[in-house]
């Protein structure tokens, strides 16, 4: 196995195995939740506040994935040791993060804009 490619995995081991520990820190967790209309078998929460949970957890998914790439493209860039078509590669995989990333953001932009303007409030700029 080539050297960049054990030096990919320990860092993927590594990034795989640490979070893990910091759930351990945690001295009281309440275990306790709320279910809905238990004899219905719905959430409590309207169907607003389910799709508004979904979209957030898509979009926290979407950054996830966008930082994961920025930190492939800066490891393939860091151990490129010179290799011209490997610096590309590594250039281009981070402008596809980059663009993903302001998509992503662009996406809770509108989201915002478009619950401030269809909620009916009063405020103005």
């Amino acid at each position: 196995m080539s050297q960049i490619k054990k030096i990919f995995l320990a860092l993927v081991i590594l990034v795989l195995i640490f979070p893990a520990g910091a759930g351990a820190q945690s001295t009281k967790f309440d275990f306790t939740f709320s279910i809905g209309d238990s004899s219905m078998g719905l959430p409590a929460g309207s169907i607003h506040d389910i799709i508004k949970n979904v979209v957030y957890w898509l979009l926290g998914i979407f950054a996830f994935f966008g930082i994961i790439g920025f930190v492939v493209s800066g490891i393939m860039y860091l151990v490129s040791a010179g290799n011209d078509e490997m610096i590309t590669k590594a250039k281009k995989y981070m402008l596809y993060s980059i663009v993903g990333v302001v998509v992503g953001l662009m996406g809770y932009v509108i989201l915002q804009a478009a619950k401030w303007m269809l909620g009916g409030s009063n405020t103005t700029f």
